[in-house]
């Protein structure tokens, strides 16, 4: 990933924004992966069920860059799992950016995990596994160095899912919208149960021009 790109001399809307230099620039080497799976989950996302029709002139915007604003705090190696992955977002995202991160996608939606499994293997993506179910079913079987989500669950709710899959000293990584700080403290009885630190709230921004999500990022301290 190049990191961020200035887009003052470019004027985008939902079709341009994906083919700019600004974006080609901020993926690098990860461009044309990522080029992929925002024209498969143009093409197919409406009719599949994966994305609503007014979300398809948005595609890079408000799915794809979104997602990729949470890859500069998760580990370059190592594993990460993405709970309630849904069309892969973040997962897909985060595979092709990092493909040194083993990542597992974690859906319980069958006809998801199917579309899941037809894009890795459309990528080419050997670092990742699809596993069917709901995150609970996971707790026993798998730890990671981070869990990461994308419009999943309240915090709470989401820490009870998403902790136990967590090392020790591992992480909780997760996009959320501006109002996730009046979350933390409903949540704050779990988080003490999993022994995690103080809540950091971080902004996650991609290129100049495309508002910068929210993201927040939870430690399980060893």
């Amino acid at each position: 990933m190049a990191g961020e790109t200035g887009a003052a001399d470019e004027v985008f809307d939902g079709e341009t924004l994906g083919a700019s230099d600004t974006v080609k620039a901020y993926f690098g080497d990860a461009y044309d992966g990522v080029a992929r799976y925002a024209e498969l989950l143009r093409d197919q996302g409406e009719l599949r069920g994966l994305i609503g029709p007014r979300e398809v002139s948005r595609i890079w915007e408000r799915h794809i860059l979104n997602s990729a604003a949470v890859v500069p705090y998760l580990p370059t190696t190592g594993s990460v799992a993405d709970i309630g992955s849904g069309a892969g977002l973040p997962g897909i995202v985060i595979a092709v950016m990092r493909p040194e991160l083993d990542v597992i996608l974690v859906e319980p939606m069958e006809r998801r995990t199917t579309w899941l499994a037809e894009v890795v293997a459309e990528l080419g993506l050997t670092n990742v596994q699809v596993k069917r179910g709901r995150a609970e079913e996971y707790h026993d079987a798998f730890e990671v160095d981070a869990v990461t989500s994308r419009a999943v669950a309240a915090l709470s709710k989401l820490v009870r899912m998403s902790m136990p899959l967590v090392r020790m000293g591992g992480e909780l990584v997760i996009l959320k919208g501006r109002n996730v700080v009046q979350e933390i403290e409903p949540a704050r009885k779990v988080l003490r149960k999993f022994s995690a630190v103080e809540p950091e709230i971080l902004e996650g921004a991609t290129v100049e021009g495309v508002e910068a999500t929210t993201i927040l990022r939870v430690r399980r301290s060893k």
